[in-house]
């Protein structure tokens, strides 16, 4: 069974930079393209940035490029989420995801870790 553990979150204040780390148990990180989400208060959960299996190839929405910063270790089977200069609108649940399309299109998710950005 796949397990994705979120950490990292906390409180911080506007402009500081925060770096989440994911953990994957179950199995090899090699099979996986990783991602991050997030859910503010009130709102959809949105796709923020994401890596291939390799790590070589990175994607991002427009609403985060320069900011945000996903990296990955295959070996230590784990994915990261650097963020700087956060703003108070980047408060929100921060989760993990793990995509796989074998044998079919598979989602796993963590459980979410809580940023605050707050003066």
């Amino acid at each position: 069974q796949v397990q994705l553990v979120e950490s990292g979150g906390g409180l911080v204040q506007p402009g500081g930079s925060l770096r989440l780390s994911c953990v994957v148990s179950g199995d090899t990180l090699d099979y996986y393209a990783m991602g991050w989400f997030r859910q503010a208060p009130g709102k959809e959960r949105s796709f923020i940035g994401g890596l291939d299996w390799s790590g070589r190839s990175a994607y991002y929405p427009d609403s985060v490029k320069g900011r945000f910063i996903i990296s990955r270790d295959n070996a230590k089977k784990e994915v990261y989420l650097k963020i700087d200069s956060l703003k108070p609108e980047d408060t929100a649940v921060y989760y993990c995801n793990a995509h796989s399309n074998w044998p079919s299109d598979t989602d796993y998710w963590g459980k979410g870790a809580l940023v605050t950005v707050s003066s």
